[in-house]
């Protein structure tokens, strides 16, 4: 019997007070979904939804069926609080 060879990889997200960034070894062939399941953070950051966090790897855009490859790092993204061009006007107008 083939057993599949494992890959590194790490599973990354951040709350404003937290960052939590896991290492573990899944088969080849596991999808980014597979690996966020696998991971265990959806325990840790119950607010994580799925259906509605985007996903990247190293800062590009990534859809849950992408497969993973070595030393990749899922990004789990969290919504934005304050659009960034509210932020600024808000910072403008406090100068």
């Amino acid at each position: 019997m083939v057993q599949k060879q494992e890959i590194d990889i790490e599973v990354a997200f951040a709350t404003q007070n937290e960052q939590r960034i896991i290492s573990l070894k899944v088969p080849r062939g596991t999808t980014i979904r597979d690996a966020i399941l696998i991971s265990g953070i959806l325990q840790i950051f119950p607010e994580i939804d799925l259906n509605k966090n985007k996903v990247g790897i190293f800062s590009h855009p990534k859809n849950l069926s992408d497969f993973v490859h070595p030393n990749d790092r899922i990004e789990i993204y969290r919504e934005l609080e304050i659009d960034p061009k509210e932020a600024r006007r808000n910072r403008a107008r406090d100068l």
